[in-house]
């Protein structure tokens, strides 16, 4: 007898509840549990304990609600900071230093790169090695080559592509 007016009440406020709690559950949070979910749960958590609800006042049982709600809000975002920091794996944490597996890829592209640089005609070897280890602008390239800029800047990019076809594995 007692707790039809109280379900009524419970159905009256959920609407607004709703709107209260759905501005408080960031969206990070939400991910893991969505504004739904956490009225849902509180509404049916409130009934199986209406037992022990005293309400004084008109909008005790709204106090009650928000309160339910605000509380499991907090619970719901620390238990997405737990699950947010539990998936960081260990591999995307950046190190200081390069990694073994960093140092054998280098030390192979190195060593791929002389031996296919030794390869090239000694003109090309020179434009690369101008450009890339020497930091020769094209205009330099050009005076050293005896050419324009522009004829300087084709031939690296076509030295580049045979050192390139030479490198592939």
């Amino acid at each position: 007898m007692h707790r039809v007016p109280i379900d009524r009440l419970l159905v009256q406020a959920l609407p607004s509840l709703r709107r209260w709690a759905s501005r408080r559950l960031p969206r990070w949070v939400r991910a893991v549990a969505d504004t739904g979910d956490v009225i849902q749960d509180v509404a049916l958590h409130t009934l199986t304990r209406l037992d022990a609800f005293q309400p004084v006042g008109r909008r005790a049982l709204a106090a009650y609600l928000r309160t339910a709600v605000r509380n499991r809000i907090a619970d719901e975002h620390r238990r997405a900071a737990r699950w947010l920091h539990a998936e960081v794996p260990l591999d995307s944490i950046a190190a200081d230093t390069p990694s073994p597996l960093d140092h054998a890829v280098r030390a192979e592209t190195a060593r791929r790169y002389e031996e296919a640089l030794g390869q090239l005609s000694t003109r090309d070897q020179q434009l690369i090695v101008a450009h890339f280890e020497l930091e020769y602008t094209h205009a330099q390239l050009g005076c050293m080559i005896g050419r324009c800029p522009h004829a300087a800047r084709m031939a690296l990019a076509r030295a580049i592509a045979r050192l390139a076809g030479r490198m592939r594995p």
